[in-house]
């Protein structure tokens, strides 16, 4: 079992940015899968970054060269510096470990390739 908290949500004006934390205790971070996903009233939960624990990154094409996803294995805490905020990205953000049974690469771009969820931080973009 894996805890997760997020921070550093907000409101910030369109073009700003913002940089979420999300800090794990548990299982050995440097060993899990990391992922962000964010989720619009309304709408589905989606994917947006991910970094296993080999430290290579994934993102979802809507926020590529926007975002930046990385991990600090001393702080056991991994970020998602958003960069360019648009009003679309408004969302509840939530980060989330990898599942020890998704083993592929398409599985930690699906809410179904983690087990375990923060309780997620509001971001806000305004126009």
């Amino acid at each position: 079992q894996v805890q997760l908290v997020e921070s550093g949500g907000g409101l910030v004006q369109a073009g700003g940015s913002l940089r979420l934390s999300c800090a794990a205790s548990g299982r050995t971070f440097s060993s899990i899968g990391m992922g962000w996903f964010r989720q619009a009233p309304g709408k589905e939960r989606d994917f947006v970054a991910a970094i296993p624990w080999t430290g290579i990154t994934y993102y979802a094409d809507s926020v590529r060269g926007r975002f930046t996803v990385s991990r600090d294995n001393t702080k056991n805490t991994v970020y998602l510096q958003m960069n360019s905020l648009k009003p679309e990205d408004t969302a509840v953000y939530y980060c989330a470990a990898r599942s020890p049974s998704c083993s592929d690469y398409g599985c930690q771009l699906t809410v179904g390739g983690y087990d375990n969820w923060g309780q997620g931080t509001q971001v806000t973009v305004s126009s």
